[in-house]
């Protein structure tokens, strides 16, 4: 936990220095006219001007005091809340590497992680620990495989088995240095597929079987670093890497890490006052972890069209979406309509999501609701809008006979304003 810790604490730091070094603060929270955020947390708005710098900064030095274990449970606590609000205020970067660091922070705000190599034991010696409960390792460990688990077996669909989607998502890498024309052969194609699914399904199971560990760990080392190399997805693979330290005996780890060779106790045994809690408390964040991905099995429709249930359950690099929109606003006193132009409202990139997503559809049909509202207009508003996935050609998504201004939002629920896809009854 002490090593995790401090290589936790380093990258979630570098995340947020990187995301201002790299421009996507400035393009995410600055220049943006319109946010979307989350559904129910439309109050929960970017700074203003460009004072979500600071906000990221300040984000970044907490991750420093985290690795340095200064005020820890200040500093991971105010990171968890920060980290979180930015989640929750825009979802046109959607990533699941940060649906992830706001679990494992919430992890991290509970366990003893500066219990030692930390500030808080130097000002505080009677802190120091040489232990924990283990229920904290096999937290972390099953958390980690509901991850894995469902990432594999999400795979197991016809446009990766096929290739189709992997095919396209070589192709955007075509141009990667040295490498981009071997991603292009039809054999490293299947042996992505393969290895994609292989890999999530068994590298938990090959971690934790001692004969296979060293084996496994040297082949997650080369994964997670091709990850990086050909897909640029930031901290996750190194996240994923630093995890593997709960793998190992923990003798093995401060002998590497701390170059520690002091007797390890391997029988003591110690349970926690608080056991009951414990046991209800994580019994029932590990229920919810397990339910969230099987959400979109509850809505009508196929998941990969519909979008309903996608986030937080670990369907990661499956799909590619393109689609186009078009606005009409009507007058209900005039009976006029008027097409909306989206660059007055979205930056490029908010336009292509705008597109696809049927969430973001609606939230934006509310938002030119109230600003026509400011205006003394009383508007309905409907679109036009077609999706591709996965190269296939572009169809009908949204029911342009629905006034999206005045339905409500049902998150339990099927949008019925959704079209059905071809291979559904009704399709178009």
């Amino acid at each position: 936990m002490i090593v995790f810790r401090i290589l936790f604490g380093i990258l979630i730091s570098l995340e947020c220095f990187g995301a201002i070094a790299t421009g996507w603060v400035r393009r995410t929270f600055i220049e943006p006219k319109f946010t979307f955020t989350f559904i129910g947390f439309e109050w929960l708005q970017p700074l203003p001007g460009s004072w979500m710098y600071l906000y990221f900064s300040i984000m970044g030095l907490l991750g420093l005091m985290v690795a340095l274990g200064y005020k820890y449970r200040f500093s991971i606590f105010s990171f968890t809340l920060m980290w979180t609000g930015a989640y929750l205020m825009q979802k046109t970067a959607y990533n699941n590497h940060y649906y992830l660091l706001i679990l494992v922070s919430f992890f991290m705000c509970f366990f003893p992680a500066n219990r030692g190599y930390s500030l808080d034991v130097r000002r505080h010696p009677a802190w120091q620990s040489d232990s924990m409960f283990s229920y904290i390792k096999w937290l972390v460990v099953l958390q980690l495989l509901i991850v894995y688990t469902y990432a594999g077996l999400a795979k197991l669909y016809g446009d990766w088995l096929d290739l189709r989607f992997i095919r396209l998502l070589m192709k955007s890498r075509e141009d990667t240095f040295l490498i981009g024309d071997w991603l292009q052969q039809p054999w490293v194609w299947h042996a992505v597929k393969y290895i994609g699914i292989g890999f999530d399904l068994l590298i938990i199971p090959a971690m934790l079987w001692k004969p296979s560990r060293k084996i496994a760990f040297t082949f997650a080392v080369f994964f997670h670093l091709f990850n990086s190399a050909v897909f640029q997805i930031g901290i996750f693979p190194y996240l994923s890497l630093a995890f593997m330290v709960f793998f190992f005996e923990p003798e093995t780890i401060r002998r590497i890490f701390l170059r520690d060779k002091k007797p390890y106790v391997h029988w003591r045994i110690e349970r926690p006052r608080n056991k009951a809690w414990i046991l209800w408390g994580w019994g029932l964040y590990l229920a919810v972890q397990l339910l969230l991905p099987v959400r979109h099995y509850f809505f009508r429709g196929d998941v990969l069209w519909t979008e309903e249930g996608h986030r937080m359950s670990w369907r990661m690099m499956l799909r590619n979406r393109s689609g186009h929109i078009i606005y009409r606003v009507k007058d209900k006193d005039t009976g006029r309509f008027s097409a909306v132009h989206l660059n007055d409202f979205l930056t490029k990139k908010q336009q292509a999501w705008v597109a696809i997503y049927p969430d973001l559809i609606w939230q934006f049909a509310q938002h030119l609701k109230q600003e026509y509202a400011l205006q003394g207009k009383d508007v309905a508003i409907y679109v036009n809008s077609k999706v591709g996935i996965n190269g296939r050609p572009m169809r009908p998504f949204i029911d342009p006979t629905v006034d999206l201004a005045n339905i409500p939002w049902e998150p339990f629920k099927h949008s019925n304003w959704i079209l059905p896809s071809k291979s559904e009854p009704g399709g178009p």
